[in-house]
Formats: C-alpha cells, structure tokens, sequence
C-alpha cells in the first residue's frame, strides 16, 4: 500500500480534498492532505513560494514520510517541484501532477499563464498582498462542469491566495527532466483554466521527460464534480 501526500493548488486547503481521499484511503492507501503556508484561513497572504515549498518539506519531517506519491494540483505543481528538489532523497517515489504547472529552474507561475492572467492578478492584489479569482473566472474556467450552484458552493470554501507565490521565481538544483523519479501527469480533457493555445498537455507536460501519461473527463475542478473518478485516477497515476 502506497503513502500520498495530495498538495493542493491556488485558492484551496488540504480539508477540500476530503472527497478525494476517502476512495484512496478505502483502497487500503494512506493520504496526506497538507494546507501550504499562506493558504490556511487567515494565514500569512504575504508568503512566498518558498514559505509554501518549506511547509511541505516540513511536513514530511514531521510526519517521518518517506516513499510517498507526492500529488500536486495546479500552483501546487510548482510547489511538489520545489519540494522533492529538497526533499532527502527516498522520501519521494513518484511525482503526480494532475492539471498543474511544470516549472524549470528560474520559472514563476506568472511565466507559465497568458498575459491576462498576470494583468489580472496585479489589479486584483489586496492590501493584504492577497488575489481571489472572480467568480466569472471560476465558473466558466475553471468548474465549466458544475451546474451554477455546485459552482457556487465550492468558491464559496474558497481562500485568498498569497499573491507573491506566483510571481516569486522557482530555484531549482536540476530540472523534471532530469529527475530519476517517477512521474505522471493527470490530463482533464475539459480543463480551459489555461487556453488552447497554452495547454496543461503537452506544453507542461513533456517537461517531466519521461512520464505516465493518464486521462480523465472533468475540468480543473473535478475534485468537486468528480472525486470519485479522480480518486481512482490517482491511484492509477501513483501506482507502480
């Protein structure tokens, strides 16, 4: 049986991803849902990405893990990366990126998305140092598969996001591609968080070098639409 820590994305907590587990947990696996810093309510919206890399690397030495499937979810792409970049070595024996952000080394979030989005979030920033996706954004986007009220429910459990984490440069040793770990991307064929002509896959994608290709119907929020499905996707991302 298998270990996995599931890293959520932008916006979110590791308690959403309840739905997610319970099929994994039922399989007989263990899960992990960590919050990254800056994501707990009322957390620090002014942290970095390497806060939010830290808090991982943290919680595995807390919780002695090791051998793990290390699941990221959009911006938590970037933050598995980070992360088994630092990570002793053995703690880690694959890499999931489901709908998520593959960065090289010296790469932002904000190098990875269409200009709009950077516009975006610059005149969305709050005091705070803070960004929340519109909820236009949200639904026509990002949960393009909910009817309005699921869509509704779920950006309600919604946080404001620490900003800087996007725009704060990733410092890598060596790149994906070159990691002798394995790895696997999740492609939800109705995900238009990221347009056409900036997809998830392959664009993301075959930066990983050698991967595990795996499918799903579902948007970018289908741990709400679909958990179950998802659940099982992930085992069949993580398994050996």
């Amino acid at each position: 049986m298998a270990t996995y820590v599931i890293v959520h994305g932008a916006w979110h907590e590791g308690a959403l991803f309840e739905e997610v587990a319970a099929p994994i947990r039922v399989a007989g696996h263990t899960v992990h849902l960590p919050t990254l810093a800056g994501n707990e309510a009322g957390g620090n919206k002014r942290a970095g990405l390497d806060d939010a890399i830290a808090s991982v690397t943290d919680y595995f030495a807390e919780h002695d893990l090791t051998d793990a499937v290390l699941v990221g979810h959009s911006y938590g792409g970037m933050v598995i990366t980070g992360a088994y970049d630092r990570l002793p070595e053995g703690s880690v024996r694959r890499l999931v990126y489901w709908s998520a952000f593959v960065p090289n080394d010296g790469e932002a979030l904000d190098d990875l998305v269409p200009p709009h989005y950077v516009d975006l979030f610059n005149q969305l920033e709050a005091d705070d140092g803070s960004v929340l996706l519109p909820f236009p954004v949200w639904r026509e986007a990002f949960i393009n598969d909910a009817s309005l009220e699921q869509a509704q429910e779920a950006y309600d459990k919604l946080n404001p996001h620490p900003h800087k984490t996007f725009q704060d440069k990733i410092s890598l040793r060596s790149n994906p591609a070159e990691w002798q770990v394995g790895k696997s991307y999740i492609h939800c064929q109705e995900d238009v968080a990221l347009p056409a002509s900036l997809p998830w896959h392959p664009r993301l994608s075959e930066k990983l070098g050698l991967y595990r290709y795996v499918w799903m119907p579902g948007s970018h929020e289908v741990c709400f639409t679909n958990p179950a499905l998802l659940a099982q996707k992930f085992m069949e991302a993580g398994r050996d």
